[in-house]
């Protein structure tokens, strides 16, 4: 093949793909520079990352780099899929050593991280959801294969749901005709809200 962009994922040899893709922690972004491998994690492993320069990518080969939110990149990590190279590509990071950053970097990590593995472990798709006004929005297949029947909002560790959450949730899930989830990290539970007339 010639051109890049003539590569088809049915194509690809898996043997092709690292059993621990490179990514590179640069600032407070993960980025994986090799396009084949950011296309592979996106179209075959469930949508993860998100190619630069390109709003609503396709399921197909992308020519450009992607980037992993830090929560995506750490449960790719502990699951052996990327390793993490310094910003100078000359040292890997271990698991502690990328947690401790992603923990300073990421109001609630651990509250997310905790919530995006359960629902990824249901067979859900959670993209990053701040504009939607939300931690995530999620999918049952994914994006740009469906409209996302859900958004959620994760609450701090041990906080209790307040009037003001439930109207925000509410409001929220109206103006954005999605149903309002609130995420509880400490049980790993979930309210649902949605507006009705009476």
């Amino acid at each position: 093949m010639s051109k890049e962009e003539d590569i088809s994922l049915e194509e690809i040899d898996e043997s092709d793909i690292p059993e621990q893709i490179p990514a590179t922690f640069i600032n407070s972004r993960v980025i994986i520079f090799n396009p084949l491998y950011a296309s592979y994690l996106y179209v075959k492993e469930k949508f993860f990352g998100a190619p630069l320069g390109i709003s609503k990518p396709r399921l197909e080969y992308f020519s450009k780099p992607s980037e992993l939110s830090l929560i995506e990149a750490y449960y790719l990590f502990e699951k052996g899929r990327i390793s993490i190279y310094d910003a100078k590509k000359q040292n890997l990071l271990t698991l502690e050593e990328f947690e401790e950053k992603a923990i300073i970097l990421h109001n609630k990590f651990q509250e997310k991280l905790k919530i995006y593995k359960d629902l990824r472990e249901r067979g859900y798709v959670p993209r990053p959801g701040l504009k939607f006004g939300a931690d995530f929005v999620v999918y049952k297949k994914g994006p740009g294969l469906e409209h996302s029947p859900f958004i959620v909002h994760v609450l701090p560790q041990d906080s209790k749901i307040t009037a003001i959450d439930m109207v925000r949730a509410g409001r929220l899930a109206t103006s954005v005709r999605k149903r309002f989830v609130l995420a509880n990290p400490s049980t790993v539970s979930y309210y649902f809200f949605e507006w009705f007339k009476p």
